[in-house]
């Protein structure tokens, strides 16, 4: 009998184009993935290192005090609030948006499809299809925002829940969270809002979150990852509709998914400071800007994104392979081709702006040269 069979991890594919870059005196300048390349503020440091925390089970939910966190940085950051009964922990995101259809199709099996964007993270497709649901992609506009008309009736009627990511990865989208709920709300469909790029809300002071326009129906889910360059401690949350986080807290404490007790110590210091937050804010955005010109050369029309931390680069060929391809032959870059983040994607390529700055003066550098050679050819 046939059984599944795990494709492809899509970041192991560009094995071959990192060895092209990789030929240049320096080797790859790394932007394919969204790996913060920073440090974590001492202050976080400081305190998974001594928090005795290690010694004890963790309880799943998270403690109060990494709740309490969690809920004072909404209500500072994004003027929420919300209840200690609607805020969970979650170790990281990713491994939240993978296991959610599963839990979810427990809970309600009478349904079995999960509505994700066109272009996006590819977790939200492989969840549905490791939970054994159908995974079905709603168009995007030319805002690269979710176009909710073109959802087959059908779909909606048998769908677990629709992922919307603001700001979006790849394309650095800004949604209309109040349509995007009213949607759910509704069809009955519950809406998961991916907000783990809200502090790089470019234009704004700060983004918006589903949760301005109410509760019911809808979950926000956040992340330390990027805003305070965590990605190897794994800390996050989900909040939102108490009888959501209710039936998925339990559920995920039989599953056994449990932050470490230092790793919450650790993400109650990152929580309770703005400052380092917003000075990774300032870097991000000097990053883009500096590998917009960089990446003008491919693309004259490449803009900066509505929020998030990637450039979303059109292909002359129409192929991101293409492009992918020449950029690590031509200057020493690995990106990714944006098929990975959708087939509609396949005319771009993403732009991570994570690698450190002296790494894009490398890129810098060896742009000029080649503008020179060119030249003087």
């Amino acid at each position: 009998m046939d059984g599944f069979v795990p494709p492809p991890y899509p970041y192991d594919r560009l094995d071959e184009l990192r060895a092209v870059a990789d030929r240049f005196d320096g080797g790859c300048v790394d932007l394919s993935v969204g790996a913060p390349s920073d440090p974590s503020p001492a202050e976080v440091v400081a305190a998974l290192s001594a928090s005795g925390a290690e010694r004890g089970y963790p309880a799943s939910v998270g403690s109060p005090a990494y709740r309490e966190a969690a809920l004072a940085w909404l209500a500072r950051r994004f003027g929420i609030d919300t209840s200690a009964s609607a805020v969970a922990a979650c170790v990281g995101t990713k491994e939240f948006v993978a296991s959610l259809p599963h839990y979810l199709r427990l809970r309600d099996p009478s349904r079995d499809t999960v509505l994700y964007p066109a272009i996006s993270y590819p977790t939200y497709a492989m969840g549905a299809e490791l939970a054994g649901c159908r995974a079905v992609p709603v168009p995007v506009d030319g805002q690269w925002r979710l176009n909710l008309d073109a959802v087959d009736a059908e779909d909606a009627a048998r769908a677990l829940c629709l992922w919307v990511n603001t700001p979006g990865n790849p394309a650095g989208g800004l949604e209309d969270l109040a349509a995007v709920s009213q949607w759910g709300r509704d069809r009955r469909v519950p809406v998961f809002s991916d907000e783990c790029y809200i502090e790089f809300t470019w234009g704004a002071e700060s983004g918006a979150s589903i949760l301005h326009h109410g509760s019911q129906g809808v979950m926000a889910v956040h992340s330390l990852s990027k805003r305070s360059n965590m990605a190897g401690l794994r800390a996050g949350f989900y909040a939102g509709d108490p009888d959501l986080v209710g039936y998925l807290s339990e559920v995920r404490k039989h599953a056994g998914m449990m932050i470490p007790g230092p790793v919450q110590t650790a993400a109650i210091a990152a929580f309770s400071d703005d400052a380092h937050a917003e000075a990774q804010r300032l870097i991000y955005a000097t990053r883009l800007n500096r590998l917009r010109e960089l990446f003008s050369a491919y693309d004259a029309e490449v803009a900066l994104p509505g929020g998030g931390l990637y450039l979303w680069v059109a292909c002359p060929e129409g192929d991101g392979w293409v492009l992918a391809r020449r950029v690590a032959e031509e200057m020493g870059a690995l990106a990714s081709p944006g098929e990975f983040y959708g087939s509609s994607g396949r005319g771009h390529i993403r732009v991570a702006a994570v690698s450190p700055d002296v790494r894009i003066d490398l890129l810098e550098q060896r742009m000029a040269t080649r503008r020179g050679d060119t030249v003087g050819k």
